[in-house]
């Protein structure tokens, strides 16, 4: 049942329906494991990664919020869920326990690249289908790709 009817065709929908729940998917894991390395890491540079993971977890929030809404707006549902997340997401493990800051920078510039890469993926695919979307899909970009430029300069 669907209760929104979008103006896509049935293959338009179905092309930019899997490429905002990919985009959601790893926002919300890139929000989690940003924030478990948040709690974890340790060392010299404390305070800046510290806080610069925060900016992170805010922009995944924020981008993946607008995300699903684009997807209800079409008529596709969200799925935001643990199982659904931990089962899809390009992010893979963050270490466990305390996590040097040296790591903690490694760990996102890692995360942010796969993500960024796939995002990438999801532009090219909604290019023709849904030009909103794929509005939304390069400006969330570009705000990871400029999180993942500030990691790899903290990594120099």
């Amino acid at each position: 049942m669907s209760v929104v009817k979008s103006s896509l065709s049935e293959a338009d929908l179905k092309v930019v329906g899997s490429a905002l729940q990919g985009a959601l998917v790893d926002l919300v894991d890139l929000s989690l494991a940003a924030k478990q390395v948040h709690w974890n890491v340790v060392g010299p540079r404390f305070r800046s990664v510290h806080l610069q993971l925060d900016d992170v977890v805010t922009t995944a929030r924020q981008h993946s919020d607008t995300v699903a809404e684009r997807a209800s707006a079409l008529g596709v549902n969200p799925d935001g869920r643990a199982a659904t997340v931990a089962g899809s997401s390009a992010i893979g493990t963050i270490p466990e326990g305390w996590i040097k800051d040296s790591e903690a920078v490694e760990v996102l510039v890692v995360a942010l690249g796969r993500i960024t890469e796939r995002m990438r993926e999801r532009i090219k695919a909604t290019d023709e289908p849904d030009p909103v979307s794929q509005d939304l899909l390069i400006a969330l970009t570009a705000d990871l790709e400029k999180h993942a430029w500030m990691f790899q300069a903290e990594n120099s």
